[in-house]
């Protein structure tokens, strides 16, 4: 939760901007921050593409996130979660990544290493996640797997 706070204040939003704001701040704000900008300035150059790189991980974040972005994958995230048991899962920095058996990988934010804990000496993670994590827990779309 607070990775979501920190690309808040990074581009100046709350919880109630748009996709359209976002998009919209995200852009004035590459504009005003590009290295491209920094021509003749090496050192303004670089601080420029570090805060480009911090400004681009806070919009995809933030839109990955989104109420519009979940609802757009409402149901392929449904039929996974109610259909396809757990893969793998891993907790990091308070994410847990959990990869399903059809391929679909989704993050859960805030994740505390006691659920996690939990998760792993359960009889069944899947089992598990339905009933503890599934719907607790804002999360992600975070890719598919590759095929072998």
């Amino acid at each position: 939760m607070k990775r979501i706070g920190e690309h808040r204040k990074l581009l100046g939003v709350d919880k109630t901007a748009t996709l359209k704001d976002l998009k919209t701040i995200y852009r004035n704000t590459m504009k005003d921050t590009h290295p491209d900008k920094f021509v003749n300035d090496e050192t303004g150059k670089l601080e420029a593409e570090e805060k480009s790189k911090t400004v681009i991980e806070a919009y995809h974040f933030l839109v990955s996130i989104h109420e519009e972005t979940q609802e757009k994958y409402k149901e392929e995230y449904t039929e996974t979660i109610t259909k396809s048991n757990i893969q793998d899962f891993y907790l990091e920095k308070s994410i847990l990544t959990v990869q399903h058996l059809n391929g679909k990988m989704f993050e859960y934010i805030g994740v505390p290493r006691n659920i996690y804990i939990k998760m792993v000496n359960s009889d069944s993670a899947s089992r598990f996640a339905r009933r503890h994590i599934y719907g607790k827990f804002i999360y992600r779309k975070s890719g598919e797997a590759m095929a072998d």
